[in-house]
């Protein structure tokens, strides 16, 4: 128990030190002309109500993701990793906003390119965050003969950036993550391109049996808690369970100070 008040006043500390950095001169990447990937348009009033880093200016929340990115890459280039899962004990604790936002910082690296996977079959949300709708996404790909291709969005004038979407609402989520099929599209994902970091926006641990069901595919978790609402016991029983995958570590979400 003790660990874990240590990982929450890190978590504190950390959003602390992100409002002190002061803004550097950013180099944007080489720009990327998408052939297969269908680019399509979103919309800027919808991102900026999501809080989405592409539409807001520097500033302290800005710096805080700047900082969470910065940490997760380096974790991630010492072990060779190149994708992560994101996941919370509960709903609503932000976990879509934060896996966007960090997805959308690691993009801005000159090396980077990145890929976000909404794999919350049962309530599809991350094409939302962006005011964009796809035809089809992962469970379509997972339940039909679908080419990769078919199923990835490019957000115009979002570079280095793409969405798989979730796709049609299923019930059978749990099945389609665990399935070999999934295993295998990850493997091919990560080997594809050996600078994309690939992010799973996953659902609530504690609410359904799909993030469990799809850890062992990944190479490491982060774990989003709702300052003030994440119950002890909750958070506990979280981190047991995603004793499967490697915790990257902890992000303190809707802290008030």
């Amino acid at each position: 128990m003790e660990k874990i008040k240590q990982a929450l006043e890190q978590a504190r500390q950390q959003r602390e030190s992100a409002s002190q950095m002061s803004a550097g001169e950013v180099v944007p990447p080489a720009e990327i002309v998408y052939t297969k990937t269908q680019s399509v348009e979103g919309s800027p009033a919808i991102m900026r109500e999501h809080r989405l880093i592409s539409t807001m200016e520097s500033g302290e929340y800005t710096d805080a993701i700047k900082m969470l990115s910065t940490q997760v890459l380096q974790r991630m280039e010492e072990n060779h990793w190149s994708s992560i899962a994101v996941t919370s004990p509960r709903a609503n604790m932000g976990a879509t906003t934060i896996a966007i936002n960090l997805g959308l910082s690691i993009a801005r690296e000159i090396e980077y390119t990145v890929l976000i996977v909404d794999a919350n079959l049962r309530h599809p949300g991350v094409h939302e965050y962006f005011g964009i709708q796809p035809n089809y996404g992962l469970s379509d790909y997972l339940s039909d003969d679908l080419e990769l291709s078919d199923v990835l969005v490019n957000p115009k004038g979002i570079n280095h950036f793409v969405i798989l979407p979730a796709g049609t609402p299923t019930v059978m989520s749990s099945e389609l993550l665990k399935s070999p099929k999934m295993c295998n599209l990850v493997e091919e994902l990560t080997a594809r391109y050996p600078k994309r970091i690939i992010i799973f926006d996953l659902p609530p641990v504690l609410e359904t049996a799909d993030a469990l069901s799809f850890m062992p595919c990944v190479d490491a978790s982060l774990l989003v808690l709702e300052d003030d609402e994440t119950r002890e016991a909750d958070l506990t029983r979280t981190v047991e369970l995603l004793s499967v995958t490697n915790i990257i570590g902890t992000v303190l979400n809707k802290s008030t100070t």
